[in-house]
């Protein structure tokens, strides 16, 4: 029986670059991999489900799933995970001194459903007391104008969204003090840490408490089949499971070599040891039960903020066949 043949978008981290290179092949498939940077593959896998397997954000993904036609289905691989505290920008003159200086004032961000947004405006109201509608919320382009919602959004009315102008990017808007504040996943070309600055300019520090108190590694990502796919070859999400696994594992043992860099920092060895020492071994876990408080954290900043219209489980996120797994 010949392989079955699949594509995936995806970008080229190192915790992919073996599926990128062959090293590891999925059991039974013959896997194209098409590196693109995210923005693309979210946008054409969301709105043109180009590809059979991709990368997509997980709040995007979770809207999908409230749709009649459910049209994907995940397996519990994070291609992505970051600490957002580093992601909220603020313009010098908006009297913004601490989180609780954003109720009332302008907060863009590129989409209202993208992963990053939720989970910040989750963490300064779980942490910091600002409530999930207390901004107005300005969407659009963060460099280049006219950016859309991936999927089209129905949010309750408390929530305040509004677009910006045709011509406008919110890069300009927050540097110019049409806005008063951001929250993004890349840092605006207006950074320059005066007109423009960080929330949390300790953000390390900020993020590596966050890590102690909550024990929260925020995931941005997940990797989703398309549902006819899947229907008609169950055992795939299995044996990619698998694979994605086995690829990060070899990144792992990189992780730990010492005898050259891997990565081109001058001090990468060191950030490895401490990131080792800070969140132990699998820092970055795969699968459901390593990651079940985390996905339920979310899931409920999901329901907060109106993306979904009822708290979903972390158990109907993902293909059956990889809520659990055997031991030999």
């Amino acid at each position: 029986m010949p392989n079955l043949p699949l594509t995936l978008g995806c970008w080229d981290y190192d915790r992919v670059q073996a599926l990128m290179d062959g090293r590891v092949r999925p059991e039974g498939i013959d896997l194209t991999f098409l590196n693109m940077v995210v923005e693309e593959t979210f946008f054409r896998m969301l709105r043109n489900r180009e590809f059979d397997v991709s990368e997509m954000s997980m709040s995007s993904y979770l809207v999908s799933l409230t749709k009649p036609d459910r049209p994907f289905v995940a397996i519990p691989v994070f291609p992505s995970r970051f600490f957002r505290h580093s992601c909220i920008y603020v313009n010098a003159d908006a009297g913004i001194d601490s989180p609780a200086d954003l109720v009332g004032k302008r907060f863009g961000c590129p989409e209202y459903q993208m992963t990053a947004p939720v989970w910040i405006r989750g963490i300064l109201s779980d942490h910091y007391g600002v409530p999930v509608d207390g901004p107005t919320y300005v969407t659009g382009g963060e460099e280049e104008p006219n950016r859309q919602e991936k999927v089209p959004l129905d949010l309750p009315p408390n929530f305040r969204v509004e677009r910006i102008g045709p011509t406008d990017t919110l890069a300009q808007m927050l540097a110019d003090g049409r806005i008063d504040a951001f929250h993004t996943a890349r840092k605006p070309s207006t950074y320059d840490g005066v007109r423009v600055k960080r929330l949390f300019p300790d953000y390390v520090e900020v993020e590596k408490a966050y890590w102690r108190d909550t024990g929260i590694f925020p995931i941005m990502h997940v990797v989703a089949i398309r549902r006819e796919v899947y229907e008609a070859n169950r055992w795939i999400a299995m044996n990619l499971f698998q694979a994605f696994r086995e690829a990060q594992r070899l990144t792992y043992e990189g992780l730990k070599e010492t005898a050259a860099l891997k990565g081109m920092l001058p001090w990468f060895n060191a950030h490895v040891e401490e990131t080792f020492d800070t969140m132990g071994d699998d820092f970055w876990p795969y699968g459901v039960e390593p990651n079940r408080a985390t996905l339920d954290t979310f899931l409920r900043y999901h329901h907060e903020q109106g993306l979904s219209p009822h708290k979903l489980s972390v158990d109907d996120m993902f293909a059956p066949e990889t809520l659990e797994e055997f031991v030999i």
